[in-house]
């Protein structure tokens, strides 16, 4: 199934995308899709329902992220050799793993915000797993049995804050409007072997970022078994698992995000994204998102959705 959540920010209602690329309410059946609609129970039973029974929702509607309720946004950085070296950086031992604030997360097709300051904001394109059920010490054998399942991930970064400014990389990971998810989450059913998973990412229509999840460093069973020895994984937790070659800090010069730019980006059965990097703005919690979102479409022509 793939799943989504459609409206504007804040008043998102669930949905789903039928066989034929059709949105459907589900807000008959679930009150939202949130860490109790992602045990595999809760999944099978919904996949027994007629879709064909659900209403359809007219129009092209704005997504948000697929899943709320994330209570940890996990992020593990240098899972691809070839971004390594780009990056100047040693080939990891061990998994890297730091956060991204949970505020950051943001619809699929939502602009992305230059935060104040900010001189060398970046793109990645990265697979992110959503966890089903809770997750602890689990072996890497069993692992993906605790996936609900997987989402297409922008791991928006700003390299000066996040490599200069002392202290970890959380400080240029979190920063407002850099967590795009979605559109659609895909059930683990639909999606074995999430090894196989080509990725891409374009700039202002120029190719960026290409490669294959096949060339990770750490498979999605290993990185979900190693995060679990550290912190628990609960129902709706996400971890976006790396991104591959092509991000901006690793060009020669060095480019970097400027208002106006639009990025697009996706991976393998899970849909696209869209986002224009629009100047920083004060935040005041969802209302200054939804105004963010009226006046990039405004200017612009209206992201895909």
């Amino acid at each position: 199934m793939k799943l989504v959540r459609y409206g504007a920010p804040g008043k998102e209602r669930p949905g789903l995308i039928d066989a034929e690329g059709r949105l459907r309410d589900l807000s008959a059946l679930w009150p939202d899709i949130g860490p109790g609609q992602l045990s595999d129970k809760a999944l099978a039973s919904l996949s027994k329902r007629k879709v064909e029974s659900l209403p359809l929702v007219r129009g092209k509607p704005r997504l948000g992220a697929p899943v709320t309720g994330v209570g940890k946004f996990v992020a593990i950085g240098l899972n691809y050799r070839d971004h390594a070296i780009e990056s100047g950086l040693p080939i990891p031992q061990e998994p890297i793993v730091f956060l991204k604030a949970t505020s950051c997360i943001q619809g699929p097709n939502d602009p992305v915000m230059l935060p104040k300051g900010s001189v060398k904001t970046d793109w990645e394109v990265e697979l992110g797993v959503v966890i089903g059920t809770r997750a602890s010490h689990v072996t890497q054998k069993d692992a993906l049995s605790h996936v609900a399942g997987y989402v297409l991930v922008n791991d928006v970064s700003e390299r000066e804050f996040q490599i200069e400014r002392g202290g970890t990389w959380d400080k240029g990971k979190g920063c407002d409007t850099f967590g795009p998810i979605g559109p659609w989450l895909v059930t683990r059913d639909e999606l074995p072997e999430p090894q196989r998973l080509e990725a891409w990412l374009d700039v202002n229509g120029q190719r960026r970022q290409s490669g294959n999840t096949r060339t990770m460093i750490f498979s999605v069973a290993k990185l979900v078994s190693y995060v679990s020895r550290f912190m628990t994984l609960e129902p709706g937790d996400i971890v976006t698992t790396g991104t591959p070659p092509g991000v901006g800090m690793g060009m020669k010069p060095p480019q970097y995000l400027r208002q106006g730019d639009v990025m697009t980006l996706g991976i393998t059965g899970l849909g696209e994204q869209r986002q224009e990097v629009v100047p920083f703005a004060k935040p005041a919690g969802r209302a200054v998102a939804a105004k963010a979102v009226r006046t990039s479409r405004s200017a612009s022509a209206p992201a895909k959705g």
